[in-house]
């Protein structure tokens, strides 16, 4: 089959096709089809086109061009074609590929990092703060809490300079406890402390 990829210069498969209900002639390599072999986009456009050469279209549009949005290959149509439409037509690694690349192109504008969980590495985007606010955050496939920042487990009571160097589990603890009882840092010493009363000035005995 000829020209399987060019786009149509006319529309002469359109004119057959409302002539012959149970044929049409497809735009792309320009064959007698039979009307179950017409390609449908779900409700956004209906040019002629056969199955077979969509299938080809996809192929190249993801494989060799990596493109997220595919347009209708009619003359003039700037409808995206539907990928639900599309995958019974194509091998399942082709729609998955096609579906990474769309999936990459909608949270390109948005902060995004890997859960650290070894057992999951699934992509999370931050879609409600702003750039550079979110620190905490859970994934959602597996539940494990992180931070966002350093894109480590979440380190609660530590600073994200010194959350490299932890090893313990007791010291992953120790943090989260600090975390959860609200106990301020030392600015000269780094140890946690907790105020029972008097104000809030806090004096390093060390340097004293």
């Amino acid at each position: 089959m000829g020209n399987s990829l060019q786009r149509p210069t006319e529309n002469r498969g359109r004119q057959e096709e409302e002539g012959n209900g149970s044929s049409f002639t497809c735009e792309i390599c320009i064959e007698p089809m039979a009307a179950n072999k017409k390609f449908k986009n779900k409700n956004l456009c209906t040019h002629p086109f056969c199955q077979e050469c969509i299938a080809k279209y996809i192929q190249v549009m993801v494989q060799d061009n990596n493109t997220a949005k595919i347009e209708c290959p009619g003359l003039n149509c700037q409808k995206n074609l539907d990928p639900f439409s599309c995958k019974p037509m194509i091998p399942s690694s082709l729609f998955s590929k096609w579906c990474d690349l769309l999936c990459e192109d909608y949270v390109r504008g948005y902060e995004r990092s890997y859960c650290p969980n070894r057992n999951c590495m699934a992509l999370v985007v931050n879609e409600c703060e702003r750039k550079g606010r979110m620190k905490k955050a859970q994934c959602p496939n597996c539940k494990h809490w992180f931070c966002f920042r350093c894109k480590l487990k979440w380190h609660g009571g530590y600073h994200c300079e010194e959350s490299g160097n932890l090893r313990d589990r007791n010291d992953i603890a120790f943090g989260q406890l600090a975390e959860r009882m609200k106990w301020a840092r030392c600015p000269g010493c780094g140890h946690c402390v907790q105020r029972k009363n008097g104000c809030h000035v806090m004096q390093d005995s060390v340097l004293l």
